[in-house]
């Protein structure tokens, strides 16, 4: 299958470079592009994209607002939303794993990085950075400040969760991928991917990053301080 590709820059230049990358790609296509967080819901719609490569920073609607748009929309559930930033690690950021972004890429990272993160978006799998990254994610959602108009949810949507289930939990939001997850708990690849999925399916998460937020938000996982 062809991954259908949305740029969503308000730069047509980066717009631009992006298109000719994702293009030269045998399993991807540019289905579309966008300028400001309105169009791209609007040619993410039309287009039947798979992954929307968003800016946070637009003119008019944003690109917050734009995937918060996209991910509540029942008609749009396939769609896999990679947000881009200058700067890597914001509150911006995490405000956009907590409106349904799979993870998010820095502007200046190497073609291969770009197209690697289509291909894991577009497979269901979280995007996150290193594990410096993912400390400074982990202590935003662990503050619960309400910034983005929503507070921290409570352990009891856990309860759902077998026990397994919450170990595999823990260690998606470690960073861990399944691989290495079976290593650690002694299981097959097949069986994490199962705990994973059914995980995911318990607690209405889209994808890993949602688990992930879901993880520090509920107080199974904390915040390392260094």
């Amino acid at each position: 299958m062809t991954i259908r590709v949305v740029l969503a820059d308000d730069q047509a230049l980066l717009r631009s470079a992006f298109r000719v990358l994702v293009d030269s790609e045998p399993d991807m296509e540019v289905v579309g592009e966008a300028s400001d967080g309105a169009e791209a819901l609007a040619v993410t719609r039309d287009e039947r994209a798979d992954v929307v490569l968003m800016d946070i920073r637009m003119p008019g609607t944003d690109g917050l607002t734009a995937t918060r748009l996209i991910t509540a929309d029942p008609g749009l559930a396939h769609v896999r939303v990679v947000m881009l930033t200058t700067f890597e690690v914001d509150e911006y950021v995490v405000q956009s794993l907590r409106a349904g972004a799979s993870g998010f890429l820095g502007k200046g990272a190497e073609p291969e990085e770009l197209l690697n993160a289509i291909r894991i978006a577009a497979g269901g799998e979280a995007l996150l950075s290193p594990a410096a990254t993912k400390g400074l994610i982990a202590k935003f959602l662990a503050q619960g400040d309400g910034a983005d108009g929503r507070g921290p949810i409570g352990s009891d949507r856990l309860d759902a969760l077998t026990g397994r289930e919450r170990e595999v939990l823990v260690q998606v939001a470690g960073g861990h991928s399944n691989d290495e997850i079976a290593e650690r708990l002694e299981v097959s690849p097949l069986t994490v991917k199962t705990h994973v999925n059914r995980a995911m399916a318990k607690l209405g998460a889209r994808d890993r990053a949602q688990l992930v937020v879901i993880a520090y938000e509920s107080g199974l996982v904390r915040p390392r301080v260094d």
